[in-house]
């Protein structure tokens, strides 16, 4: 089993950062990458960015491309998104997931973390 624990969401204004953290404990050797998705009201789950543990290649939505980083601390087994230029439409509750692959299908992930609300103002 791996837990998964996020942290970092909030409100912000349109233009505003914000940063989440997701920190996973467990058996994390089982898990080789760590995704970050997303779920709008009335919405299926959207993948946004991903990174392997090991070299720390990244993965990102096109989205995300260019306003969202994601990048990962090894000794501390925690994973940040660190999201920048916010928009109404990036509010969503924004989950981490542990995995094999970074892959961008929720299927690939075997563990979820409970999820953190992140709402951008107008």
């Amino acid at each position: 089993q791996v837990q998964l624990v996020e942290s970092g969401g909030g409100l912000v204004q349109a233009g505003g950062s914000l940063r989440l953290s997701c920190a996973a404990s467990g058996r994390t050797f089982s898990s080789s990458a760590m995704g970050w998705f997303r779920q709008a009201p009335g919405k299926e789950r959207e993948f946004v960015a991903a990174i392997r543990w090991s070299g720390g290649s990244t993965y990102y939505a096109d989205s995300a491309k260019g306003r969202f980083t994601i990048f990962r601390d090894n000794a501390k087994k925690t994973v940040y998104l660190q999201m920048n230029s916010l928009k109404p439409e990036d509010t969503a509750v924004y989950y981490c997931a542990s995995g094999v692959n970074p892959v961008v299908v929720t299927q690939g992930y075997d563990y979820w973390g409970q999820g953190t609300q992140v709402t951008v103002s107008s």
